[in-house]
């Protein structure tokens, strides 16, 4: 989520508040260079709890519950059809390969998507580092577009002209959907149909102390955007 600097605050003040880190913050926020530092009315990145799929939320959250793979996952008529694939494969394929893992562990990984992802993310808000993760190793983007921020990841997608926004019912396997979720946002990868549900993939904070772990699961919150890369 981005916030706006008020008077009296401070990095340290703004990490307690928001479930994360100084450093965490720091990393989030390049144009930060003293920690000690912050300019009233200039924004920043907050990788804190609100940037977060956050299950049982009355009236939204996790519908029907997760599937440990692909195999139920069904499109409708005329619907999801194959998915999307870049130089270097599928990003659902390639988030499927994962599926169980927590993030905490998956971002310590030297190869391949845990390489990718940022190790300073918390473990309970990495969806977009993620999902930004797939998408490298499928070759779809590069590693300077890499985001653990939803909004600057949906940013970087809507300059890129090897993307496109696609309605949901035009949406493949793979494609990155961004979703709000209270004053927060979250981002997750299409994963097809499944009782006339659509499924998603990615890191959501279904383990009991809150952090995530890589699962594929219906939801029910507002979508933002639905991003399909065309390259």
């Amino acid at each position: 989520m981005s916030y706006r600097i008020q008077s009296g605050d401070t990095l340290s003040g703004l990490a307690k508040r928001y479930g994360t880190s100084v450093d965490a913050l720091m990393k989030a926020n390049p144009q930060v260079t003293n920690k000690d530092l912050i300019y009233t009315g200039n924004t920043l990145n907050i990788p804190g709890s609100r940037d977060s799929f956050e299950p049982g939320t009355q009236g939204q959250g996790v519908r029907g519950g997760g599937s440990s793979g692909a195999g139920n996952v069904t499109a409708p008529p005329g619907g999801a059809g194959p998915g999307t694939r870049g130089p270097g494969g599928s990003p659902f394929d390639i988030a499927m390969s994962h599926m169980g893992k927590n993030a905490g562990s998956l971002k310590l990984e030297t190869s391949g998507v845990g390489a990718d992802m940022e190790d300073w993310v918390p473990n309970n808000v990495n969806c977009a580092n993620f999902v930004s993760a797939c998408l490298e190793q499928a070759g779809q983007i590069k590693d300077s577009q890499h985001s653990a921020s939803v909004m600057t990841l949906q940013g970087n997608l809507d300059r890129d002209p090897n993307f496109k926004r696609v309605d949901l019912k035009d949406a493949k396997p793979g494609d990155v959907v961004s979703m709000r979720v209270g004053s927060g946002q979250h981002v997750v990868m299409f994963a097809g149909w499944k009782d006339g549900k659509p499924q998603f993939i990615g890191s959501n904070n279904v383990n009991s102390d809150g952090s995530q772990r890589i699962s594929l699961t219906s939801m029910n919150y507002p979508i933002m955007s639905v991003h399909q890369y065309q390259g």
